[in-house]
């Protein structure tokens, strides 16, 4: 295998990649790189995601910039605000040590005119979507009739987004010296058409794993009828209780509603969808970038340009319309040689798919039986133990308080005190998953007795992917005691914005009512009300403890809420 230094790349570049700890290139960055550095043809090259396209078409550009001349030279064309804002960065990482080479990020949703102060400034490389791309040409703010490179970066995404006019227009006005790089993951009719009538003799470079998955990434499928299809969804959740990946639903509609109810079950979630605004998908990018959420439900159209490392699952909940979308699904995981897995909820009529999917992506995919309730509470048990054996202890903070905790356990042995907190953190769970149907068997009649017991949220499920709500940044859960119908639910204006916490809110309680002796149940933080709920026989005491009652100097209110549908 060749590594970077023997590609020719400029000394800066290679002391850039060393602090990065790039040393061997992968197959596209191998075969790309010297093509478009020493052939200095036009080239087309077809390659899935994630295999390091990025690198492949700006290190050799960048190589070849001219340090000397401060006109942009060179245009990278994207489909998305968040593929344009990668691209730039990565550009960045790769000439820290290139004194003078400026990138320039330009992308709708941020201000126009501040990019045309940046461009005003002197830039030897854009980068930009091709609506702003274009906006700022008509305006002759962005000048690009002198540029000697000229990228098309995920090229088919482009023109399933509607771009083809845009692009048109934007080639028409480069010169034809011009070296252009087309980068797609497939080849379309549209494609093929740009590259005939845009492109000179191109070179074309077509990675074995275009048409098929890569080898980092495993393909399973659950088959289960239809309507159990989210009841699945939540069991691959609570199996595997550290996963941060995207769940892909067909509509919008869809994806709003899966989320929502993800949410309200207490996973960690958030949606994607088209009616976002820039501010809202920023937002929850923002907040799955940063693993504020682990499941991220979006649509195709919404997840496009969405690079984002580490994704250990993306979840199929509908297979796409169009199969080769697959393939940009399931490249979101299985990168930078990490494993991932890709899996399909399929019902019985998606047989001829499955098969159909199989053989674009050259690897039988694997059935797997749907998660048991005793396989999901093992796990989950097991993943709690781990927390409290490798949690850190306060020993300043907690030392002054032992006496007395010791005092009041005297009595009580080390196993019941462990099955008693155990308990505490876990008995909801449990309960939750004690009658839960065995969804393998459920086309077959067996398996329905308890069904409604998989339909409803956990009350204090406490894996990691719970806990969180979901709910817009914060919240929580209470501990839940005894059956749901003997308590009574609350509503009470202040939530995360008023810095209340699900442990918070029950010492809330306590101090309203006066003792601790209120059994408290279920609590649902929200970021600017919440929902608790407590045993009937205390409602109206409730009622009256919160009368004219004030948080951190704040009054508020408290009244009872309808009952949540279960």
């Amino acid at each position: 295998m060749q590594s970077f230094k023997e590609l020719g790349l400029s000394a800066p570049i290679m002391q850039a990649l060393e602090d990065l700890g790039f040393e061997n290139p992968t197959p596209i960055q191998q075969k790309a790189i010297p093509t478009i550095m020493d052939d200095r043809r036009d080239l087309v090259a077809l390659a899935q995601t994630g295999t390091g396209k990025t690198a492949a078409f700006s290190l050799p550009v960048i190589s070849l910039t001219d340090q000397d001349n401060n006109n942009i030279q060179s245009l990278i064309l994207c489909p998305t605000r968040e593929l344009c804002i990668q691209i730039t960065r990565d550009v960045e990482s790769f000439t820290k040590y290139m004194k003078g080479f400026k990138v320039t990020a330009v992308y709708g949703g941020a201000s126009i005119s501040g990019q045309i102060s940046e461009l005003k400034r002197g830039t030897k490389m854009v980068v930009g979507t091709p609506g702003r791309v274009l906006d700022l040409i008509s305006r002759r703010a962005l000048k690009i009739q002198d540029i000697k490179w000229l990228v098309l970066d995920e090229a088919d995404e482009m023109l399933n987004m509607g771009f083809q006019e845009d692009l048109d227009s934007i080639l028409s006005e480069t010169p034809e010296t011009k070296q252009t790089l087309l980068f797609s993951a497939t080849m379309p009719n549209e494609i093929a058409r740009i590259a005939k009538r845009y492109m000179t003799d191109p070179v074309t470079i077509e990675m074995s794993e275009r048409n098929s998955g890569s080898n980092t990434i495993s393909h399973e499928y659950y088959s289960v009828p239809a309507k159990y299809r989210y009841e699945v969804l939540k069991r691959i959740a609570d199996v595997n209780p550290d996963i941060y990946g995207i769940v892909f639903c067909r509509t919008r509609r869809e994806t709003k509603e899966i989320a929502d109810k993800l949410m309200a079950d207490g996973y960690s979630a958030d949606a994607l969808y088209g009616d976002l605004s820039q501010a809202q998908r920023d937002y929850v990018m923002g907040k799955f970038r940063n693993r504020k959420i682990q499941m991220l439900v979006a649509t195709d159209v919404a997840a496009r340009g969405i690079d984002v490392n580490d994704i250990t699952h993306v979840i199929n909940y509908d297979l796409p319309d169009e199969l080769e979308l697959y393939i940009h699904r399931s490249g979101r995981t299985g990168r930078a040689g990490k494993t991932g897995i890709s899996i399909s909820i399929l019902h019985s009529r998606e047989s001829r798919k499955l098969r159909d999917l199989e053989r674009m992506v050259g690897q039988k995919f694997e059935q797997k039986p749907v998660p048991e309730g005793r396989d999901v509470c093992e796990i989950q048990l097991w993943k709690l133990v781990d927390k409290i054996e490798k949690i850190k202890i306060n020993e300043s903070e907690i030392s002054g308080f032992m006496p007395a905790i010791e005092e009041r356990f005297a009595e009580m042995s080390r196993e019941d005190m462990l099955k008693r907190f155990i308990s505490m953190e876990f008995n909801s769970f449990l309960n939750y998953y004690k009658n839960a149907p065995d969804l393998n068997n459920i086309e077959s009649g067996r398996g329905d007795r308890g069904d409604r017991g998989d339909r409803g949220s956990r009350g204090d499920s406490r894996g990691d992917i719970r806990g969180d709500r979901g709910a817009r940044d914060g919240g929580g859960r209470g501990r839940a005691r005894g059956n749901s119908e003997d308590y009574t639910r609350f509503f009470i204006n202040v939530g995360t914005y008023g810095n209340m916490s699900a442990a918070r809110m029950m010492g809330v309680i306590n101090e309203k009512v006066g003792h601790k002796d209120t059994a408290v149940g279920r609590i649902d933080i929200m970021e600017k009300f919440s929902f608790f709920e407590v045993e009937k026989k205390f409602e109206n005491e409730i009622l009256d403890a919160f009368k004219d009652a004030q948080v951190d100097g704040k009054r508020v209110a408290v009244e009872v809420a309808q009952p949540e549908n279960r």
